[in-house]
């Protein structure tokens, strides 16, 4: 397939090395050369330096041939340009935009991308998306990354071993055995800075970063298992009240149990603007990083802080003063990937990484349509699939112990028709069966070809 992707930054990057590398002739545009530069030099791509929204250097990306073209630059409306230029000149049949401002993600206005008038055909909200990402991690408190696939049925946890786990030191294999009603299976295991997953015979040790797929109904469960029971989260604090920081109030207010929020924002006239569209929120105006700001929020009785404003220093700062204070856990929103190592040595307890959850809803819609749902994990070091079995598929009419699977990929689901199955060796993959799969990034075109699926729009 022919893409071209607008805006070599963070998210243009990541999803130009995602699909370059699956043999896609991807070109990428920016304005910066020295951007461009980098991701030639790093990536398998084309690169065009110059304004994304003009035709000229549309046409020299090669839009006239493009099958699908990804406007993620920093600007809303040259985004937006960008799609309607690729419609009107080119009849670029498929346009995804990032899209950043909430005036041009209200509902009311939704159609104001139809093809008649502005040709979108996905719209991304970056806030949108972190801000489903902090409640997912405040739903479970004790991990460090959160995700639900199936429906909602199964989620995928990721959580770090302290040295009071119960688990610890004890085969994998062997736990199956001991709790063999628990539909939960350790998906993947990340240890001295290098993911894998597991064997049967593998342990799990003290420091450990494990993700694991667990039935939601087997959530407390498993979260106890592996030493962390569960938390109530009555009393939270919000630091930053941009448009993160105010959908995360929003729906925590319309949350049927009573959470006591409170939103910290330094800049005057933000403060006022959430205050007006809050109502029980508690809106102080104020410097996060303030001792004295801090305590009049109650953070030191907080249950959790979250610290998501538009400056990643700030908000590890937040979080490490908001943990010294007493707060229970702590979640920063890191935009910068090399930042994320410090934050088990300052004790922040999860963090948000917005270009990761982008990442993940690009992808999740310019897959296959039997590619039912994609998520990113870590620095782009593995992906999460849930896709449906076609007959065609290797996959289909086979035990799972008689696919041919790369090491770094394990089965974590299987749902057949209106159960969800935890899966074993003996499990038999049927067509129609919808498959939970972890994958190492680097084994992800052999999932695809066991899957019989490619990238393709519709």
């Amino acid at each position: 397939m022919k893409i071209i992707i607008c805006g070599a930054g963070q998210v243009g990057w990541q999803i130009a090395r995602h699909l370059s590398g699956e043999r896609n002739d991807v070109t990428i545009i920016d304005n910066n050369a020295e951007l461009i530069r980098r991701a030639t030099d790093a990536l398998d791509v084309q690169g065009v330096a110059g304004f994304a929204s003009h035709p000229d250097v549309l046409d020299s990306a090669g839009a006239r041939d493009a099958d699908l073209i990804i406007a993620a630059t920093h600007s809303d409306e040259v985004n937006m340009v960008t799609c309607q230029v690729a419609h009107s000149v080119f009849q670029v049949s498929r346009k995804i935009a990032r899209l950043r401002s909430t005036a041009y993600l209200d509902a009311i206005y939704s159609d104001l991308y139809r093809t008649d008038h502005l040709p979108i055909d996905v719209v991304i909200s970056p806030e949108r998306e972190v801000a489903k990402a902090a409640l997912q991690r405040l739903s479970a408190p004790s991990t460090f990354d959160v995700e639900t696939f199936l429906d909602g049925r199964i989620s995928l946890l990721g959580i770090v071993l302290e040295d009071d786990c119960p688990a610890l030191n004890t085969p994998l294999r062997q736990l199956n055995e001991i709790f063999s009603s628990l539909r939960a299976i350790v998906a993947g295991v990340r240890r001295g800075g290098r993911l894998f997953a597991p064997d049967p015979g593998d342990q799990l040790f003290a420091g450990d970063q494990i993700y694991v797929f667990s039935h939601r109904d087997d959530v407390a469960r498993t979260l106890e298992i592996f030493g962390k029971p569960p938390q109530k989260q009555e009393r939270v604090a919000i630091i930053g009240a941009g448009n993160v920081g105010l959908a995360v109030a929003r729906t925590l207010e319309a949350q049927p149990e009573r959470i006591r929020a409170k939103l910290i924002e330094r800049d005057r006239s933000r403060a006022e603007f959430a205050a007006d569209h809050l109502e029980r929120t508690i809106v102080l105006h104020g410097d996060g990083l303030s001792a004295e700001l801090l305590e009049e929020a109650a953070v030191p009785s907080a249950d959790a802080v979250l610290a998501v404003t538009d400056d990643d220093k700030t908000n590890i700062l937040a979080s490490v003063r908001a943990k010294q204070a007493g707060a229970g856990m702590a979640i920063a929103l890191i935009n910068d990937p090399t930042l994320v190592p410090l934050m088990g040595a300052l004790d922040i307890d999860a963090y948000i990484n917005p270009r990761a959850t982008t990442v993940s809803t690009i992808l999740r819609h310019i897959r296959h349509g039997r590619v039912r749902d994609i998520y990113s994990i870590g620095d782009a070091e593995a992906e999460v699939m849930e896709a449906q079995v076609l007959s065609t598929s290797p996959m289909s009419g086979r035990a799972i112990r008689d696919i041919e699977f790369p090491e770094g990929v394990l089965i974590g689901a299987v749902q057949k028709g209106d159960r969800v199955i935890k899966p074993s060796s003996d499990t038999r993959i049927e067509e129609g069966d919808i498959v939970l799969i972890f994958a190492l990034t680097k084994d992800v075109p052999e999932v695809e070809r066991l899957l019989q699926v490619s990238i393709d729009f519709f």
